[in-house]
């Protein structure tokens, strides 16, 4: 079997803001930019639809930034429950973690404080804390001391 792993994609209710916070905030590269209309109504399932597509890409990882101009988005920017079925988180290694978090904040992201979390010896701790982007996807920073 030939498989290769393409991209994720995220609905964004702001397209220029989030490419400031992905590309300015987190340093994804902007890449291929599509308008899309109705001949993937059917294969998305959305009527009328009329959607602004950007792709970006870090690391080998590439995520389709997708703007509903027609019929917009729906739900909120609340983070979803770890536990509901889906993709629950994309993850970041970082070698400064309150650096990161600062600039997600400066970009438009929240950083969850309560979630912070270090495991094992104090002079070497693994740790993380989740944050999230504008619209409330959920961002894992991790720092893995070598």
């Amino acid at each position: 079997m030939n498989l290769t792993f393409s991209h994720v994609g995220i609905c964004v209710s702001d397209l220029e803001r989030s490419l400031r916070f992905y590309c300015e905030g987190l340093g994804f590269e902007p890449a291929q930019a599509h308008t899309v209309g109705g001949e993937f109504g059917r294969l998305m399932e959305v009527d009328d639809v009329v959607l602004q597509s950007r792709f970006v890409h870090r690391d080998g990882v590439s995520l389709e930034l997708l703007h509903f101009d027609s019929p917009g988005h729906s739900g909120g920017s609340e983070r979803r429950p770890m536990n509901q079925l889906g993709i629950t988180h994309l993850s970041l290694r970082v070698d400064d973690l309150d650096h990161v978090a600062h600039v997600i904040e400066s970009f438009g992201g929240r950083v969850v404080t309560s979630t912070r979390t270090a495991l094992g010896p104090s002079d070497h701790p693994l740790d993380f804390v989740y944050c999230t982007d504008p619209d409330g996807v959920r961002i894992e920073l991790m720092h893995l001391p070598d």
